[in-house]
């Protein structure tokens, strides 16, 4: 029984999804032979057995230094109505909080914590408060600063505008800062954002966050929360995030993403997008690029 999806997606820049890629990937996972093109030399699907699992780090491998992702995914409840996501390397390619630390010429300093935090080295709320702290005294204005080298990563918006376009609910989740996610969430179309609040006091930093602190609990918390409002299964929500503090929602999630995540994610998440954009996110879905939404 083919009970599971395996999609192809190519990096469009750098190669093609010729005949070639597709028979070795059908072959290695005992796939049926008729598929389905999501978008012509980027991405298709192909129905496989639940089999398919044990063969993917063998296929992952035979592609070798080819950009292209393999995400397998259950048949059914393909579609998500719910998408919950991280911000910082994820919906954008910054790290905000380090660049505004580099505005405040401690960039090293701060990235390093962030570093360790992401790897899950230290727990998000010491790394958070450690961080915080050494902007003490910075005037407020960094913030805009910081918000100018803001970019989006490719097939931001097309997740998100897609996904609202077809029902679902999206969110934007972040253990950095409202002062990012707001605008960020506002750029993609979120219906929703949550972060932490950095205290203002007279147009400076006073070194500390508004509490609670929005951890890894928080994002996991905000997940289910999001689920019940909408009376969803968990097989029919979305995570995606990068980091250490995004794995219980990514584990939680019917369909769990690690984009470019660090190696503690990598290990723990089977559905990886390595190489392509967000757009696979849509494909994984069973979305054809004829019906992306978004630019």
């Amino acid at each position: 029984m083919m009970s599971l999806v395996l999609t192809l997606v190519a990096q469009r820049d750098a190669t093609t999804l010729d005949d070639a890629t597709i028979a070795l990937a059908r072959d290695a996972v005992d796939g049926a032979q008729t598929i389905t093109t999501l978008s012509a030399g980027e991405a298709v699907d192909i129905p496989c057995p639940a089999t398919a699992v044990e063969h993917l780090p063998a296929l992952r491998a035979a592609f070798g230094d080819r950009p292209i992702d393999a995400v397998l995914t259950h048949r059914d409840a393909r579609r998500k109505h719910l998408l919950v996501s991280d911000m910082d390397s994820t919906i954008v390619t910054n790290e905000t909080l380090d660049d505004l630390a580099t505005y405040a010429g401690i960039g090293e300093k701060i990235a390093a914590i962030t570093a360790r935090s992401m790897n899950g080295e230290l727990d998000f709320a010491t790394a958070l408060r450690e961080r915080v702290a050494l902007l003490k005294g910075f005037p407020a204005s960094l913030l805009e600063k910081a918000w100018k080298d803001v970019r989006l990563n490719d097939g931001a918006k097309e997740l998100v505008q897609t996904m609202r376009q077809h029902g679902a609910h999206t969110a934007l989740v972040s253990g950095g800062f409202t002062f990012f996610t707001s605008r960020v969430a506002a750029l993609c179309g979120f219906h929703e954002n949550h972060a932490n609040t950095l205290v203002i006091d007279q147009d400076v930093l006073t070194g500390e966050t508004r509490h609670p602190i929005l951890g890894p609990d928080t994002k996991l918390a905000l997940l289910k929360n999001l689920a019940a409002q909408h009376a969803l299964p968990p097989e029919q929500t979305l995570a995606i995030g990068d980091g250490a503090n995004d794995l219980p929602m990514l584990k939680d999630a019917g369909l769990g993403l690690a984009f470019y995540a660090k190696p503690i994610v990598r290990n723990a998440i089977a559905a990886q997008i390595n190489h392509t954009s967000l757009r696979t996110a849509l494909f994984a879905q069973g979305y054809p690029v004829s019906a992306f939404s978004g630019d």
